[in-house]
């Protein structure tokens, strides 16, 4: 336990929420400091409520925790006031468990969910007491990690991160450990840790490599500086969920958190194609657990937790192939104790009505369709695949089986977009009213509640449209007061839009390269924190930090790369070719759509990986 305990609860009695602080919750694990040979730092760069709903955190805390010679414990951001009080106290960012310092710790880890919490990183780092700059860290101190999403454009946090983890992390985790607990037995240098962590498949190890650029900024080249760093890092894949790593338990929060519920993960990867979507690309190939390790999961789950709702957590539930089958099993399973199921991730075309008449026997939660686009045209150009009737067909579905809230997610700022597609927005909005006016009273509950959320499209490396240029913020507030103004004349329907200038920035750090280093160590000089939070987050303090680095946020947002350019992050295979990516881009401007997967193989490069083979890889062919 941390020798400034006394000073930490203290501190607990003036700060708004102390839950995010206390620890001690049902299922956290504790292990003697002193009896393990390695000691591992989760970190999630924002606050509790947040970090703790995040499924992959849940993973790996229990993955590494598993291992009886490691320990792993949680770092969160603390919130401003917390973060005031440590700093004048002298008291160093701690662990949830034992609240040891993070300087203490052989490994912290950080996971890259979202762009705008880069900062955070740096913040926790410093307050830690860990040295932010990877190539002036001692030789002795702690050894700094990342992955998740975002990793798969590492470039902007390469000058504070020692090696990124590509790709699934159940089994790249757990050889990272390994070989920072032998490096640290070993006494040998720092540099030779970073080599060996280099000749893992999966580990990008940034300072082995060198970048050249023109004079605007343009990637030359980027090349290996030694032997044992690949000129292109494979990313991991676990080819078989039933048999990979989920826990059975978790730590339950003292306080509200933002998905406050147990997540069964149900498979992995999506099949569709939707040219927008980074998950989509990132996470295939599909995977599904199998309904006995699902109905497994469950009960132990619902039996460690106590929670009355289970989400069927994937990025497509309706596609998982026995959904139908699945909910009937886990109601019977779970129906003494009254466990709720909700569907996340719905895609209108899937099979669904069985489902949502099983999911509403115990009590109805809120439906999320995600649209994208309000006409047929631009769906095909971003290849969602879906009609308006399937729409239609599957809300007032919903409707029928006794849903009363709807939510409908759309993007604004698309590729080809026209005002005529934004028109589309409010008529599908206008429509989904009208779907619940026509079942007949007795069958549809009071007090229809259509929530419609446009947020500003932001182009991801490892699309088909990570070429394009985002679409001006003047531009999305003009779209943004163009809806707002269409939506007054629509009862009944709630309409909410992101904030275009964090979505700029967001596309800043999504396509940059190595500069942005130098933003982030400005952003944070200037006291940029916790900007995924809308009353903290302030773009002129942004605009300065580039000012001080030098640099054009536009020339990052704004500009479309050239076919044959070498992207930021070229040196990281996802498994999807180039070429692929460039015939979707052309089938886009073309309006053209791409069948699913699961129809058959569109070539997108996956099939060359041994063991992984798109959709046949699940077992359904």
């Amino acid at each position: 336990m941390s020798p400034c305990n006394d000073k930490i609860e203290a501190m607990l009695e003036k700060v708004q929420k102390a839950p995010r602080y206390t620890g001690g919750e049902m299922n956290a694990v504790h292990k003697d400091w002193d009896s393990v040979a390695l000691h591992y730092g989760f970190c999630f760069p924002d606050t509790y409520e947040v970090g703790m709903s995040h499924l992959g955190m849940k993973i790996l805390y229990g993955l590494v925790n598993r291992e009886p010679d490691q320990v792993c414990e949680r770092f969160f951001m603390p919130w401003t006031d917390m973060k005031a009080l440590m700093e004048e106290e002298g008291i160093p960012l701690f662990s949830v468990e034992s609240r040891h310092a993070l300087s203490e710790f052989d490994m912290i880890g950080f996971t890259l969910q979202y762009e705008m919490s880069y900062t955070n990183i740096l913040a926790m780092m410093r307050l830690g007491g860990v040295t932010v700059l990877s190539r002036e860290r001692g030789e002795r101190e702690p050894v700094v990690v990342a992955g998740g999403p975002c990793a798969f454009n590492p470039e902007p946090l390469a000058d504070f991160i020692d090696a990124f983890m590509i790709g699934d992390g159940e089994e790249v985790t757990l050889l990272v450990t390994a070989a920072v607990r032998d490096w640290k037995k070993s006494g040998a240098p720092r540099s030779e840790l970073l080599k060996t962590l280099a000749r893992i498949e999966g580990v990008y190890v940034p300072a082995l490599y060198d970048v050249a650029c023109d004079d605007a900024g343009r990637i030359l080249s980027v090349t290996p500086n030694c032997p044992e760093a690949p000129a292109r890092v494979k990313k991991c894949v676990v080819t078989d969920l039933n048999t990979a790593y989920y826990p059975r338990s978790f730590p339950v929060p003292y306080t509200e958190v933002v998905f406050d519920r147990i997540m069964l993960e149900i498979m992995r990867g999506c099949t569709r194609g939707c040219r927008f979507c980074q998950a989509g690309m990132l996470y295939r190939p599909v995977r599904e657990r199998s309904l006995e390790t699902l109905r497994s999961l469950a009960k132990d789950l619902e039996r460690a937790t106590g929670y009355e709702e289970m989400s069927l957590s994937s990025l497509s539930s309706g596609d998982y192939t026995c959904l139908p089958e699945l909910i009937r099993a886990l109601m019977k399973d779970l129906e003494k104790e009254r466990v709720s199921i909700s569907l996340p991730s719905l895609r209108i075309d899937s099979v669904l009505k069985e489902s949502l008449e099983e999911t509403q026997k115990m009590r109805k939660t809120s439906l999320t369709f995600a649209p994208e686009a309000g006409t047929q045209r631009l769906r095909d150009v971003i290849n969602k695949g879906v009609t308006e009737q399937d729409l239609m067909e599957k809300v007032t579905d919903a409707f029928s089986c006794g849903w009363n809230a709807v939510k409908l997610y759309f993007m604004i700022g698309l590729p080809t977009e026209t005002y005529e597609d934004l028109d589309g927005i409010v008529d599908l909005a206008r429509k989904v009213v009208g779907c619940y006016f026509a079942v007949p009273k007795d069958k549809r509950a009071r007090g229809l509640r259509v929530t419609v959320s446009a947020s500003s499209f932001v182009p991801k490396p490892v699309t088909p449209f990570q070429w394009y240029g985002q679409d001006t913020q003047e531009s999305l507030k003009a779209k943004q007061q163009y809806l707002k103004e269409k939506f007054r004349s629509v009862k009944g329907v709630n309409f909410n839009y992101h904030t275009p200038e964090l979505s700029y920035l967001e596309a800043c750090f999504s396509r940059g390269d190595r500069r942005l280093g130098r933003v982030l160590l400005a952003a944070v000089d200037r006291g940029c924190i916790l900007d995924g939070w809308s009353d903290l987050f302030s773009f002129e303090t942004w605009m300065q930090a580039f000012a001080d680095a030098g640099l054009d946020p536009d020339s990052f947002a704004y500009r479309e790369f050239g076919r044959d350019e070498i992207m930021p992050w070229e040196h990281i295979d996802s498994g999807i070719d180039r070429s692929f990516l460039l015939r979707e881009y052309d089938r886009a401007q073309e309006a053209r759509v791409t069948r699913d997967c699961r129809l058959g193989c569109n070539g997108c490069g996956l099939q060359k990986w041994k063991g992984v083979c798109g959709y046949a890889n699940a077992g359904h062919v």
